[in-house]
């Protein structure tokens, strides 16, 4: 969490009371929430615990900033739908989660706008950057620990650079004196793709840039091929008209966010795309 003058706050999202009185302490003008529990698979064993992080915790904190005067800024998911169909999912359709961390996010939104407090909600979809696990890191490691690999091409969605939603949240910041600016928004990055092609751009990217490699095949497999504790979404694509419309912040093309964070990966090597 960040106030507005830049102080990072520290907390244990498992002890709601204990960050809301933290909010309640410091009295920021913004409070930014970038925590949550992610661990998709686990949650379907830890129920309590997802829901403590990603519901009750948000809760908690949301009524503190509402006491405080301050803005929110929460960040939550595409597994808040049901991922059927093949259409971008709008910020006003129907949400019907179909896994406990869909659900927990879920409540965590709701709780949020019952507070009252002045909030912004943005819902994102398959994220990567520099730090913690996803899939372009684990991608990566396993090119260099095997020559094929299965991945699913039945779920589609858009890569998010967690890189630019730092600076969109950045831009939201500075426009929240407007209070068209309050509400929820999808953001994430322009084109779709799916997990398959998404690795497979990886494979290229790395090749291009001297990064060292066993990997020589990626096979696609569908997701009824490969079953996980939590079900996940097939269709993971966001509408993010609203977003370009109110908050007008450029997005990038998946690709492009992709191949700059494959760059930054390939300075150790000395080698960048040709």
């Amino acid at each position: 969490m960040l106030d507005h003058g830049g102080v990072r706050l520290c907390g244990d999202l498992s002890d709601p009371p204990g960050v809301a009185a933290t909010v309640a302490a410091i009295q920021p003008d913004v409070v930014i929430n970038a925590a949550a529990y992610t661990a998709v698979d686990r949650a379907e064993s830890e129920p309590d615990l997802a829901r403590t992080v990603n519901a009750d915790a948000p809760a908690a904190i949301a009524q503190a900033a509402a006491c405080a005067g301050a803005w929110l800024v929460h960040y939550s998911t595409d597994y808040v739908f049901d991922g059927t169909g093949s259409r971008p999912w709008r910020e006003d359709e129907e949400p019907a989660p179909q896994s406990v961390y869909g659900a927990t996010k879920l409540l965590g939104e709701q709780s949020i706008r019952a507070s009252g407090c002045r909030h912004v909600i943005l819902r994102t979809s398959w994220v990567f950057g520099e730090e913690g696990g996803n899939f372009a890191a684990t991608m990566l490691r396993l090119f260099g620990e095997r020559e094929e690999l299965k991945v699913v091409a039945d779920q589609i969605g858009a890569p998010t650079s967690a890189e630019w939603l730092a600076a969109l949240t950045a831009h939201i910041v500075s426009r929240l004196d407007d209070p068209t600016v309050h509400g929820t928004y999808h953001a994430a990055s322009v084109g779709e793709t799916s997990w398959h092609s998404y690795a497979e751009h990886l494979l290229e990217g790395a090749r291009a840039r001297g990064i060292p490699l066993l990997a020589r095949a990626i096979h696609a497999t569908t997701a009824a091929d490969y079953p996980t504790p939590a079900r996940r979404p097939l269709n993971s694509r966001l509408d993010c008209a609203k977003l370009e419309s109110i908050v007008g912040f450029c997005r990038p093309d998946w690709r492009v966010a992709v191949d700059s964070w494959l760059d930054a990966r390939a300075k150790p090597f000395g080698r960048s795309a040709s």
